[in-house]
């Protein structure tokens, strides 16, 4: 056989374990056994003489329309031309990819199966490994990477990748928005699963879905039509299918009742029937009433909403984000001497300045700059000779300098809430109020180094005001007058107790994210220690089966030196299994240590150095 998940699927189909030992005795036929046997010779035998005369093979054909299809659909939605073809079997994965090499997309096909272990696949995993040499891409566990090498050729090099239901589970292709099933399973959460790999958090298109369909078969329409419209599976953006899909199971119970429809209906009349009573036992599982409240709730908003919706994306999409907003203020205020600033269009022309002395150092920053929001970068040309500003920039890697060095003074701040463009409803409370604010910085060394920000303000009523407005507040515009008074003792006090109950908050939190880290990192080792195990394990279980396979031959055939020729190579077989049953001790043994050495490099990461540094304190006003 060739369908890949044969021997999964078949655990699942059958409730008890057959025995898989050949029968010590032959069953005894009967006469009439033997002439039904005879006949279904005959047919088999005209089958076969029927398929050696199909020439052309229309479905293969239809595939290129199919992908032509969606192809232009991807083109008007703006999304990249990338295909994911499934088919069930090795075999017809091996065919649509000579056609489609043949016919226009020759070094544009990539494959991906259970064993990946082509010509191709070979190649791509060999040249992926080459290039993440010494980095954390390489997990080692080979199936991993070999599956991670062919997701990246299929996301920056090929158009088309052919799949078996090896890629239904655990790969994100979010970048490919056209799925094809090329031949349909009847597991409604298999197609599920399918479109899963691409309709998922971060795909930026609606998801094409193309399914083929021989419509001169009535049982493969009716099938399409409970897959279709009973459910779902093929509309709806926020998965309207997934309430339906629960309420069946595993679908494998589905699957029986179509393929025994299959087997047992003839006519026309008897498929209706058939399908018309499935229907109605499904009828009783689903509620049409809750799907449809449900799917009038998440895809039906009203056209205001919509509207509304459409107005604050353009909006935002428009505007600067947070963190490039700080940035630009920090600059204008740094280098207003030096600058001129044009805050519609985040544009700036900066003059030659002296800093020190140290004329030649900065010779390269006078010059004319823009900022561009990150989402428009890559659409963004710039006019010549016109620098992009970004956090990375020389010129503003020397203003952070600058400002990381400068001593703040304690000092007086009237904060024009008024004249603002913030809108926030417990500052605006704040207006004709005072206090103090101070925020210091966090620096927390475990597994990655950290930086956040303590803010603390209290009112001079002694009145707490959140973090979360704080970083609003710091955001007004403002201007600094020289401080006459001190800051008192109580307030002093107080500003330093909820510094430190932030302080102990943000490092729980950081010990527990450490904490969850160490445990995904122990899963993930546990994951490679069982994939290392599983592909030896099936290594031997292919071996023990072509074992059991030619000694069937052996038994069966009737010549001597063929015979002999089978045991040489059952003898051969065998030893290449004791071979792996040796390796996959070593192996496991390989495991335990490579587990023990990464284990000791996580332990040494999770401990925390943490430091803490006053930044600014200051007497505020809001006016």
């Amino acid at each position: 056989y060739d369908y890949e998940d044969y021997e999964s699927e078949t655990e699942e189909w059958l409730d008890d374990e057959e025995d898989e030992d050949e029968p010590d005795e032959e069953e005894m036929l009967s006469p009439e056994d033997i002439e039904r046997v005879k006949l279904e010779i005959k047919d088999l035998e005209k089958f076969r003489d029927l398929a050696f005369k199909i020439k052309r093979n229309s479905k293969a054909e239809q595939l290129f329309e199919g992908l032509n299809q969606g192809f232009a659909q991807l083109e008007e939605l703006g999304a990249p031309k990338k295909a994911l073809i499934f088919t069930e079997s090795r075999r017809t994965q091996d065919f649509l990819f000579e056609l489609l090499e043949k016919r226009g997309y020759k070094g544009k096909v990539v494959l991906f199966n259970g064993s990946n272990s082509d010509k191709q696949s070979t190649a791509i995993y060999k040249a992926w490994k080459e290039r993440h040499r010494g980095t954390s891409k390489i997990t080692g566990s080979a199936t991993a990477d070999k599956r991670a090498a062919l997701v990246d050729y299929f996301r920056n090099e090929a158009t088309i990748m052919i799949a078996t239901e090896a890629a239904a589970e655990g790969i994100n292709l979010q970048f490919c928005s056209l799925v094809v099933n090329y031949d349909m399973p009847w597991n409604p959460q298999r197609i599920e699963q399918r479109i899963g790999r691409c309709h998922r958090y971060g795909q930026n298109f609606d998801v094409v879905v193309i399914n083929f369909l021989n419509k001169a078969n009535a049982a493969d329409v009716r099938v399409y039509e409970l897959l279709d419209q009973k459910f779902q599976l093929f509309s709806g953006v926020f998965g309207a299918s997934d309430e339906v899909l629960g309420a069946i199971g595993n679908g494998v119970d589905f699957e029986k009742r179509i393929a025994q429809i299959y087997q047992l209906c003839r006519t026309p009349k008897e498929i209706k029937e058939a399908f018309d009573a499935l229907q109605e036992e499904l009828q009783e599982q689903i509620s049409d009433k809750m799907l449809k409240a449900r799917t009038t709730l998440l895809e039906n908003f009203d056209e205001s909403v919509k509207q509304k919706l459409r107005s604050d994306l353009a909006e935002t999409r428009d505007n600067l984000d947070q963190f490039e907003q700080t940035l630009w203020q920090l600059t204008r205020s740094y280098f207003a001497d030096y600058a001129d600033f044009n805050d519609e269009d985040h544009f700036f022309i900066v003059h030659p300045f002296v800093d020190n002395g140290a004329v030649s150092w900065y010779r390269r920053f006078p010059g004319e700059y823009k900022m561009v929001s990150s989402d428009k970068r890559r659409s963004t040309k710039l006019p010549d000779g016109v620098r992009p500003y970004r956090i990375g920039d020389p010129l503003a890697q020397y203003m952070l300098t600058g400002l990381k060095a400068e001593s703040v003074p304690v000092s007086e701040v009237t904060l024009d809430y008024s004249n603002s463009p913030l809108n926030v409803a417990f500052i605006k409370q704040l207006v004709g109020k005072s206090g103090w604010l101070t925020v210091e910085q966090l620096t927390i060394d475990s597994f990655e180094k950290e930086d956040i920000l303590l803010h603390t303000c209290i009112t001079d009523k002694g009145e707490t005001v959140p973090p979360d407005i704080v970083e609003y507040m710091l955001r007004l515009p403002g201007s600094e007058d020289p401080l006459n008074a001190e800051l008192p003792e109580p307030i002093a006090a107080a500003l330093a107790d909820a510094i430190s109950a932030q302080r102990a908050e943000i490092t729980v939190a950081n010990a527990q994210r450490n904490n969850n880290f160490f445990e995904e990192e122990m899963e993930k080792l546990d994951n490679w220690s069982e994939d290392v195990k599983a592909g030896l394990e099936k290594e031997l279980r292919d071996l023990d089966a072509e074992i059991k396979l030619r000694k069937s031959e052996s038994k069966k055939t009737s010549r001597l030196d063929e015979k002999v020729r089978l045991q040489r190579l059952i003898k051969d077989l065998e030893k290449r299994r004791s071979e792996k049953r040796l390796n996959l001790y070593k192996a496991q043994d390989e495991v335990d240590e490579k587990k023990e050495t990464l284990l000791a490099k996580v332990e040494a990461m999770l401990s925390q150095k943490i430091a803490q540094t006053k930044l600014v304190t200051f007497h505020w006003n809001i006016v």
